[in-house]
Parts: structure tokens; sequence; C-alpha cells
């Protein structure tokens, strides 16, 4: 059977393989501590899932325009203006089925055959393959606990060759949980704009934030807002992943060509989930402040039971809900009664032995580390490090 290079060169999730491969084991009994999944463990905040009701009781049901509907993309525009200090139209707007479709979306439009689109590492799962996807070539560009996980102005400039057409930025970043500070931002966003790239900023964990503050890029400078594609949605911040609603927010002729790729792909997205996104966005906030607390204890009771294992080195991450330890002391060693010769064989021997799932760092550009989420209960959290203490005793 024939199949396309495209689709014969594309890779699978990880983070998705590993979270239903751990949803198998638990529905056959096994009772797994599922720490790969970046997804809430809340409920969608009541209010939300009242307007979703009264959206479906009011007949709502039909197609909307492929964009999204006029009162989602004002309250997007208000969301900007209120927490970025950003001015966007509602034609600057595109909504998506999530924030990996309006990445998707950008990346067709802004990349032709052989265009560079260089990515800091580790980085999200699909960042590459989206770009391959779309024609790109992903240009990797590794990063370090040393750095604090961030690109550097003087890597950034070394990466550049006359192909490079876009910068992706992901702050809070997943997997590292790493916060760029304003000026650190400025000086990135400075060489980029000099080099003429377009810059992706994935700001999806913008509200999951313990120290620092979120700094969107195109708020900077008016030169950099023209450089800029946003990209946001309600899945992290408001426990609202199955809804699938992201968005992009970009200089009109980009939103124009991202809207007219969506319409040829998917047309509008669920409409119903756009009336429960507008609630999000323009209702109370004060859930999304109480769930970034319990994720703060969360981590801090994270970092503090991995920092005591032997042979783990961890960061205390400034934001999202992810820790992304070293194991590299681990590897080649002994544990469970089977050899973890790399952190892909570790996460196998995690899973099979202790019955805990988390990413290998191999997924995200960075082997010898592994991502674990603490978007779960801090029981689980707790049962997981006496299993991890358990596992590695005499590794």
């Amino acid at each position: 059977m024939h199949l396309s290079a495209r689709a014969r060169g594309i890779q699978p999730s990880v983070t998705i393989t590993i979270d239903a491969r751990a949803k198998e084991l638990k529905a056959a009994g096994e009772q797994v501590i599922n720490l790969s999944a970046g997804e809430p463990d809340f409920p969608t905040p009541r209010h939300v899932r009242e307007a979703a009701k009264a959206a479906i009781d009011a007949g709502f049901t039909r197609y909307t325009p492929a964009a999204g509907i006029a009162e989602l993309r004002r309250a997007i525009a208000q969301k900007h203006r209120r927490d970025n200090g950003l001015e966007y139209a509602e034609d600057e707007i595109v909504v998506s089925a999530g924030g990996k479709h309006a990445l998707f979306n950008a990346f067709m439009a802004i990349c032709d055959s052989g265009d560079q689109v260089i990515i800091p590492a580790p980085y999200w799962v699909s960042y590459p393959e989206m770009v391959r996807l779309a024609g790109g070539e992903p240009v990797i560009v590794e990063t370090g606990p040393e750095t604090g996980f961030k690109l550097t102005p003087e890597a950034l400039r070394r990466a550049l060759t006359p192909r490079s057409r876009a910068l992706v930025l992901n702050s809070p970043s997943n997997p590292t949980g790493t916060v760029y500070t304003r000026q650190e931002l400025d000086d990135l966003a400075a060489v980029a704009a000099e080099a003429g790239l377009w810059m992706v900023t994935d700001e999806l964990y913008e509200h999951l934030i313990y120290e620092g503050e979120h700094v969107s890029v195109a708020a900077l400078r008016p030169e950099y807002r023209e450089r800029v594609i946003l990209i946001n949605g309600v899945s992290k911040a408001y426990a609202m992943t199955g809804w699938r609603i992201g968005w992009a927010a970009a200089p009109r002729p980009v939103a124009r060509a991202m809207a007219a790729i969506q319409s040829q792909a998917t047309s509008s997205v669920n409409s119903i989930a756009q009336k429960a996104a507008v609630a999000a966005l323009t209702g109370p906030q004060d859930e999304v402040a109480a769930m970034r607390d319990e994720y703060r204890q969360r981590r801090d009771l994270l970092v503090e039971g991995l920092s005591r294992l032997p042979g783990v080195e961890v960061l205390r991450p400034a934001g999202a809900f992810y820790v992304y330890p070293s194991v590299r002391g681990l590897l080649g060693r002994e544990i469970g009664g089977r050899r973890a010769g790399d952190d892909v064989a570790l996460a196998e021997v995690l899973l099979e032995a202790a019955r805990i799932a988390v990413v290998p760092g191999t997924a995200f550009g960075t082997p010898g580390y592994l991502r674990l989420s603490y978007a779960t209960s801090r029981s689980d959290l707790e049962e997981a490090l006496r299993r991890l203490e358990r596992l590695l005793e005499g590794a």
C-alpha cells in the first residue's frame, strides 16, 4: 500500500502514546499513576459548563464562521488587552481546535519547502513534526540547565542561515517549566527581528507561573508585534483540554491565511465549545488562581521528593505543571530487574515495574531526562515518590 512521504516521515506523539498505554493499564485494573499527560485534573469551572448547556438549549448547534464566532474573538481581544497589553482586531484572531491546531495553521501559513524554523530544545514534541508537515525544516538548538534551559541570543545567532524563516518561543515551557524574563525575551526578539524571522510564541501556560511574570513578546515593542504569531487557548488555565479551543493572534495577512487554511481543513470549531470559551475568558477568574496555587504546592512536593533520590538532579520550574529532572545518573544501571540503558528504557521500566507513567526526554530533544506532570493529586504524587524510592533502592 502506497503512503505519501509526508505520512511515512511523521512520528506519532510520544506523550499521547504513553498516556494511552497508561490508560489501557488502568482500564485493565492496574494501579497506574499517570504523570505523562499535560492535562489538568480539575473539573472545568461550573459557569463554563453552564454556558455550554445554555448554548445547547438555545439550539446553538450550527456551523459558525471558520475563524470563530465574533463574540469569542471579541472576548479573546479583550483578554489580550487586559492580560497582555495588546490590541488585536477581531479579524486578526483565528479560533482553532486547540492550541495545537493553531500552531499547525501557523506553520502552514508561513513555511515554504525548505524554510528553516529554529526550535530550542527541550521542545514540545509536536513542534518539529508540524514544521516538517508544512514542508519546513526544524533546526534544533539545544539548551541546558546551565542557562535554565533558555535559548540565548548568541545561540540564536549561530543557528541563523539564509533559509531561516521563524523562531518558536514557549514560555512558560513544556517540558521544563522555564519562564523567560522580559529582558531575555527582548534580547531574543531583537535578534529575530533583525534577521526578519517570524516569532511563533506558544503562551498556553501563561496563567501558570509561580515565580516571575508572563510577558508576551508582541507587547514589548510595536515592531515585534508585526512579526509575532501568538498562540494561546483555554485548555490549561481553565481545565478545558477536551473542549478543544485555542487561537492565534497575528498580523492581518497571516490571520487571513490561517483562516483560509482552516476553512479548507476543518471549517469552524465546535460551536458549543466556543460559547463555553467566551464564559471562561469573560467570567470569574478566581478558579484559575486557585488551581495555580494548588499546582505550586504540588510542584514543591514533587521537586523536594525527587531531589532526595540518588542519581536524579532537578531544577525547580517557574511555570507550567511539569518537572524535568536529569536521570543520567541512573542510566546503565539495573533497576527493577531490568537494565535502563537510556531514558526511553527507564520510562518503560517505571511503567512496567512501578506503574508510573512518565515521558522520556528523548521525545523533547534532550535524552537523559524525564518529564513528570504534576497535574494530578498530591496523594498520587506522594505515592509515585514512594514507588520511585522503593524501585531505586540498590539501583
